[in-house]
């Protein structure tokens, strides 16, 4: 081959194996992301009261509807709108409020001025930040816009949950129920008694709808834990094929019962309808929200797949068929207003294919709910990091991408309350009231965060700003108020749900933010520390101390109580504090800042491990020696390092995370490998990083203690740095102890009923979290903990 054509064959063959890729991941997000679109017809028109169907003019009007809100809301609004507004690959609420929080400085984490100076080193959003407006200035100046806009964000997520919770128990008692009337009516043409076919009616309406859909449910939560990506190609194919089926019989209807349906999606029969508005039209407006159900899954489950194979899936494949499929079931409806159940898709099925869309609905009403259960796991992932909601246990179910979650407890929580839904309201109507406020609340909320963006990050005019807040507004509003109607037939159950998981959320962040301010008027300064050991007679101890601590300046007020008490600490000190940043990902090579506290001779250095809210934040078994090599990276560095931070009390020098050839310190498994006698240093015990160890027979199950060694470089290094990394070396290999802070928050008297409130849920949710708060496996018989009373 020609070497000056070799380059574009090697482009040719990477972008033919993306393009695989993109087909690929395209066939996995018909299983994923769009079951929910995909079951939508199952209950669309079956939620609407047939009293309220009285001809076929109705009839037309609501499909008209229904073609114009799936191809303003779902198509328009969020495949060629929202999803660009993405950051840097994830999406959902919280997505759009980190690029506020970057870019127009609305952020209500916790911090104080001395932490901005530290974790804003070199984080700068890509070319936004240079223009000033008077809209981003006057909405950084009033703080009411700051909690606004935090509100609006949780209360999305609150209706994400939501979502999570209804969609199951709805899809699958639809299906539940469209198999029984399909048994019934198999009964019906096979008996010749009306006795015996009312008797099996009862017994098929009494026990096969509701255990059916409750066994469904369980084994559709239990396949959770298998992750993204396996479900995701044990569903696509169901769903592919149900589509397929769906949209078949719809043209088979289409040309039998009223081939002129495709003329009705003009725009004018939707005007009719609203000419001709009254209490009952308007209701029916709640159920036609619901074939847009799963739009908002499309951003929120962008963390899970890429951009590009969801807008190609929906285009291609999702928006044609389910126009198919619903213009069919209209046709049939049109033509059968007299029929029982008319109003139902298993009823517009032709006769040799009901036995057919008994298994395919029964099957895609489990898949339908996968959408709205793994948004939910990206949204709670996303308030776990921004501190507002209770810890939670996180498995990643793939290597490679980073945003395919599973959350055991939250997992089952959502099965008792889709199956309590279930058995409780026994009525897709009163599911269906609830489940389109859910959806019509979280798409208005995206609707007014995306005018912001378009206003804020994207720098376009604020008429067009307005123009998207009016237009895309102006229709959900419509549609909220259709579904405030039946608020008291079932729509109810969601509002409890928002008011428990808001409650929840917002103590959460109001228990962390008091905390916070009490820990910053608590803390005592460096200076304080260092002239604290002369006069309190302090001890230096062998081995390294951790002090896990939220505070990034000065020391924190339960280390100075611990060591007022008992004067004595470590040889080496390590100050760490894990800190949210408003970004998706922190780069490995700007994750951790690395500082020196007092004189060299104190040993004393910060650490601060900034983390975006789709990091794997603290979970790492490793997380101790990363830190232990990148004190080591700084003090190689440290003198030499020209970009260094400078704040008012200590340097902070940005450290990547270290690999195998780091300057400094090289990690090794003392079980892994065994030392030859020849390349044992004398100063150090241990040989310089080489190839001169060779690997030992150990028992593999058990795990083995990290050490460290000097590089192969180290005779070159200044002696100073030479003897502070083996002063590191030998506190290492002496043991560590971990300090943890203990808060106890106390209401003063006096104090308000809400304040009183908050305190009391978050200290009941604080301590019954399924997770410590650094989760980092730290053994019991190295832990610390120093309680304090937190008087707020």
């Amino acid at each position: 081959m020609d070497p000056q054509l070799q380059p574009y064959v090697i482009f040719d063959e990477a972008k033919k194996k993306n393009w695989k890729q993109t087909i690929l991941m395209s066939f996995q997000i018909v299983g994923v992301v769009y079951g929910q679109l995909s079951t939508a017809p199952l209950y669309v028109f079956g939620t609407m009261r047939i009293e309220d169907l009285v001809n076929e003019q109705i009839v037309y009007e609501l499909f008209s509807f229904i073609f114009w809100t799936l191809t303003i809301i779902a198509l328009l609004k969020y495949t060629f709108i929202v999803l660009k507004a993405d950051d840097e690959g994830e999406g959902g609420t919280f997505a759009l409020y980190s690029l506020l929080c970057r870019n127009a400085k609305v952020g209500l984490l916790p911090c104080d001025r001395s932490t901005n100076q530290v974790m804003l080193c070199e984080e700068t959003s890509p070319s936004k930040n240079n223009a000033d407006s008077r809209s981003r200035r006057a909405i950084e100046k009033h703080k009411i816009c700051h909690y606004l806009i935090l509100f609006l964000a949780l209360f999305g997520s609150c209706m994400t949950i939501g979502e999570a919770v209804l969609t199951p128990a709805l899809s699958v008692l639809s299906a539940s129920s469209g198999v029984q009337r399909s048994l019934s009516d198999m009964v019906q043409k096979f008996s010749s008694s009306q006795h015996t076919n009312e008797s099996v009616s009862r017994a098929l309406k009494r026990y096969v709808p509701v255990p059916s859909a409750c066994a469904i449910l369980v084994g559709l939560f239990m396949l959770q834990r298998f992750g993204t990506r396996k479900i995701g190609f044990m569903f696509a194919p169901i769903i592919a094929v149900w589509l397929l089926f769906v949209s078949v019989v719809g043209v088979y209807n289409i040309f039998y019962w009223d081939a002129k349906i495709i003329y009705k999606i003009s725009p004018v029969y939707m005007f009719k309808f609203i000419s001709n508005i009254d209490f009952k039209r308007w209701r029916l407006l709640g159920s036609v929200i619901l074939c847009v159900a799963g739009s908002e899954a499309m951003f929120a489950d962008l963390g899970h797949f890429t951009k590009k194979s969801i807008e190609i899936a929906f285009i291609c494949l999702i928006y044609p068929l389910l126009i198919l499929c619903y213009a069919g079931e209209a046709a049939y409806m049109s033509k059968n207003l007299h029929a029982p159940h008319f109003n139902h898709l298993s009823q517009s099925m032709p006769s040799h294919c009901k036995q057919v869309f008994i298994v395919l609905s029964l099957l895609a009403s489990a898949i339908g709910s996968q959408a709205t259960i793994t948004a939910c796991f990206s949204i709670i992932k996303q308030c776990l990091a921004l501190n507002c909601f209770p810890r939670v246990k996180i498995i990643h179910t793939s290597k490679t991408k980073h945003g395919q979650i599973y959350i055991p407890d939250v997992n089952w929580l959502l099965m008792v309350l889709s199956l309590t839904v279930t058995i409780g309201f026994r009525d897709i109507v009163k599911i269906g009231n609830a489940t389109g406020l859910a959806i019509i609340c979280g798409m208005l909320v995206t609707t007014i965060l995306m005018s912001l963006i378009i206003s804020l990050y994207w720098e376009r005019n604020l008429i067009l700003s307005a123009c998207f807040l009016l237009c895309f507004g102006f229709l959900e509003v419509a549609y909220l108020l259709a579904c405030l109607l039946q608020i008291h037939k079932g729509a109810w159950y969601l509002v409890v749900l928002l008011v428990v998981s808001m409650t929840i959320m917002l103590s959460c962040h109001y228990g962390t933010m008091k905390k916070y301010d009490f820990d910053l008027e608590n803390k005592v300064s460096t200076e304080w520390l260092i002239g604290a050991c002369p006069g309190l007679g302090i001890s230096r101890v062998p081995g390294i101390g951790f002090i896990y601590t939220d505070v990034v300046t000065g020391i924190p007020a339960f280390f100075s109580h611990f060591i007022t008490n008992i004067p004595a600490f470590h040889q080496v000190l390590i100050l760490v504090s894990f800190k949210s940043i408003p970004v998706p990902y922190v780069p490995e090579s700007e994750k951790y800042l690395i500082g020196r506290i007092g004189p060299k001779d104190y040993k004393i250095y910060r650490c601060i491990v900034r983390y975006g809210y789709c990091d794997l934040s603290r979970d790492s078994g490793d997380f101790e020696e990363q830190i232990i090599q990148s004190i080591g990276e700084f003090i190689s560095i440290e003198k030499s390092d020209i970009e260094s931070m400078v704040s008012p009390h200590e340097k902070m020098i940005l450290v990547g995370n270290p690999s195998l050839d780091s300057n400094a310190l090289v990690p090794f498994d003392e079980g892994d490998m065994c030392m030859e006698p020849s390349a044992v240093s004398n100063e150090s015990q241990i040989s310089p990083a080489s190839n001169d160890y060779q690997i030992c027979d150990i028992r593999p199950n058990k795990r083995k203690k990290v050490r460290f060694m000097l590089p192969a470089n180290s005779p070159k290094m200044q002696t100073s740095v030479r003897e502070e990394l083996m002063e590191l070396i030998d506190a290492r290999e002496s043991g560590s102890a971990y300090f943890l802070g203990q808060s106890h928050l106390v209401v003063r008297d006096g104090s308000n009923f809400l304040k009183r409130f908050l305190i009391m849920v978050y200290r009941f949710t604080e301590k019954n979290c399924r997770e410590p708060p650094v989760a980092l496996n730290i053994p019991h018989a190295a832990l610390v903990e120093v309680g304090m009373v937190c008087t707020i």
